[in-house]
């Protein structure tokens, strides 16, 4: 396994989780529970940020690895899906976008999954449309983990909620796009 910049940033991310959801459950004589969403929010826009950081640095520098395109992947889909978690359980947001997104997520690593073992991982690449996805998604998470109905006059809920219902519309959209891109491959398997 590679130890450089770019994996160590993955490896923090992953790590940052458990430390993620400990957060929201602290005794409210530790930490206020508007506090607690605001650190919560920090420790995820961070873990989001790093996210772009690491992939970034691994091209910027050429230390691109197979350990690290298998890693970078998993630590976002497990972020991602604990705070959608977290967000349920709380009741910040629906229980039918946070399924719809999680699902989307099993369903796109299992068909990069597929297409890597035919050698052909770059035809699902990331594509504009999953950016556009992952940044509403982010977005709507961070304010949601925010939770609050007036800050600067902006009703955070509300528009996080919008949000969420954006990525679920742009994460539908995304699968069915890679998933038409992918099509002619699963013709050429089913045919053998």
């Amino acid at each position: 396994m590679p130890l450089n910049i770019p994996i160590l940033l993955t490896w923090l991310r992953v790590v940052l989780i458990p430390v993620f959801v400990v957060v929201f459950y602290l005794p409210s004589s530790w930490i206020s529970p508007t506090c607690a969403n605001w650190l919560g929010a920090l420790i995820f826009a961070f873990a989001s940020i790093t996210d772009w950081l690491d992939g970034y640095l691994a091209r910027r520098w050429e230390q691109t690895s197979s350990f690290g395109a298998f890693l970078d992947p998993v630590a976002d889909k497990l972020i991602v899906a604990v705070a959608l978690i977290l967000l349920v359980g709380f009741d910040r947001t629906s229980m039918i976008w946070a399924m719809i997104i999680i699902g989307r997520e099993i369903t796109i690593s299992a068909l990069r999954e597929w297409m890597a073992q035919m050698g052909k991982r770059k035809n699902v690449a990331v594509a504009y449309i999953g950016k556009l996805k992952t940044t509403a998604q982010m977005v709507a998470i961070v304010l949601l983990l925010i939770n609050s109905e007036n800050f600067m006059g902006l009703n955070l809920q509300v528009i996080g909620n919008i949000l969420m219902i954006v990525a679920a519309v742009l994460t539908i959209w995304s699968m069915f796009y890679y998933l038409k891109i992918a099509k002619e491959n699963f013709t050429s398997e089913t045919d053998k």
